[in-house]
């Protein structure tokens, strides 16, 4: 995974609150045996609708999705968070996330910034006004910005969070740290234990 310290772009304003992640990627995408291929169904059930904001040519090739309230609710499924990097997004503005969709955003260097209510409608309405408004998402200082509508308003993410995404970590990489730990306790292990390397 490589480092994120900063996301910049384009956004699409999703003004759609409890978005659970069987809406984010349907069930029947959960088949596929690769991490790859998900962006396609990306919000596939509300893509059928032409006036979905996703099909709107205004918004193509952001990077960056502001959504409303309390997305990514539901199941546990790595799959959505999947989906929304393949199919381009680097970053997700919303006032509140789905605990499970939050931890698993970062192992895939997506950065879950969340904001309070009045600034995640304030960020959602100067997108909505505007679609080649740039945002800036700055994880080392956890900001979202868009200078020119004046918009400087902080996020929360927690610091072990802040940190993976700094450094490009996912949950191998942070295994990874500590290989000369582990190298030494298998050198040292009784030949009677299970070995992790058998």
């Amino acid at each position: 995974m490589e480092p994120v310290h900063v996301v910049t772009g384009r956004a699409v304003p999703l003004d759609r609150s409890d978005v659970d992640t069987d809406q984010i990627i349907p069930s029947e995408w959960l088949k596929r045996i690769e991490r790859t291929g998900f962006g396609a169904g990306l919000f596939a059930e509300w893509r059928d609708d032409p006036g979905f904001v996703l099909n709107d040519a205004a918004y193509a090739g952001a990077t960056i999705l502001v959504a409303g309230p309390n997305f990514g609710t539901g199941s546990s499924r790595e799959h959505a968070v999947w989906a929304l990097v393949d199919y381009g997004f680097r970053a997700v503005v919303s006032p509140r996330f789905g605990d499970n969709f939050r931890n698993n955003s970062t192992p895939s260097g997506l950065v879950p910034a969340e904001v309070s209510d009045d600034s995640g409608r304030q960020i959602l309405e100067a997108v909505r006004a505007d679609s080649l408004l740039e945002i800036v998402v700055d994880v080392e200082r956890r900001l979202v910005e868009a200078p020119a509508a004046g918009i400087s308003v902080p996020f929360r993410l927690d610091d072990d969070a802040r940190d993976r995404l700094l450094r490009g970590l996912d949950d191998i990489g942070v295994t990874s740290q500590y290989a000369a730990d582990i190298d030494a306790y298998e050198a040292r292990r009784e030949a009677w234990l299970p070995s992790v390397l058998a």
